[in-house]
């Protein structure tokens, strides 16, 4: 699952740092969470430069507009600084998968403060769009790999998920995008594996139906 499972003691890329950097490259995460804890805002900060491109990786599997993901990677880490006394590192809790759920809860959120202002609902499928569908998804061809082709397979999918609940996007991106078992979907949402599972299904029914509206 991507960056998920990667381990909490990943040290960042090594370039020449200084002898005062040096100390502070080799600490693992565990080690920067305790300092931050102590008030440590350089251990943080450090924090922040190792797992920023993961958090930013997340927001954009459901927003495309620059201020949108920059507001989830802003929102994930101040809700993880103020929640670092709650966080425990085991095997299965590194603090990238424990930031991860956060990123992902904090999109949630976003999904669902936007489902409630009518003025930021994308705009239709245009006729564009529309025919992309009917030449890639009613053929037994591959996408085209052009540039054209590929931006309006991003534009289309934001589009079509727009449509869904914030609780079936987000369940879908889990599952598609993120390639996350129903299990850590569950762990991640608090839901139960039963409620994960009917939740894909009902998911994938209902981007079904919106594609049959431009078929």
């Amino acid at each position: 699952m991507d960056e998920m499972t990667d381990n909490s003691d990943t040290a960042l890329e090594r370039s020449q740092p200084s002898s005062a950097e040096a100390s502070a490259v080799e600490l693992s995460d565990l080690a920067l969470v305790n300092q931050a804890r102590e008030g440590d805002e350089a251990a943080f900060e450090e924090l922040f430069n190792r797992h920023k491109r993961r958090v930013s990786l997340i927001a954009s599997r459901f927003f495309r507009q620059r201020e949108q993901i920059e507001e989830v990677v802003q929102e994930s880490f101040t809700k993880a600084y103020f929640a670092l006394s709650d966080f425990s590192n085991t095997q299965e809790n590194s603090f990238a998968a424990w930031l991860a759920r956060i990123s992902f809860n904090a999109c949630y959120d976003e999904l669902r403060r936007m489902k409630r202002r009518p003025e930021s609902t994308l705009s239709n499928v245009s006729e564009e769009e529309s025919e992309w569908l009917k030449e890639h998804l009613l053929t037994a061809t591959n996408p085209g790999s052009d540039i054209e082709s590929a931006a309006v397979a991003r534009d289309l999918a934001t589009k079509l998920l727009a449509r869904l609940s914030p609780e079936d996007r987000l369940v879908l991106v889990m599952l598609d995008a993120e390639g996350m078992a129903v299990s850590e979907i569950a762990t991640v949402t608090g839901w139960s594996v039963p409620k994960v599972k009917v939740r894909a299904h009902r998911a994938r029914a209902a981007l079904r139906k919106a594609l049959k509206r431009f078929l």
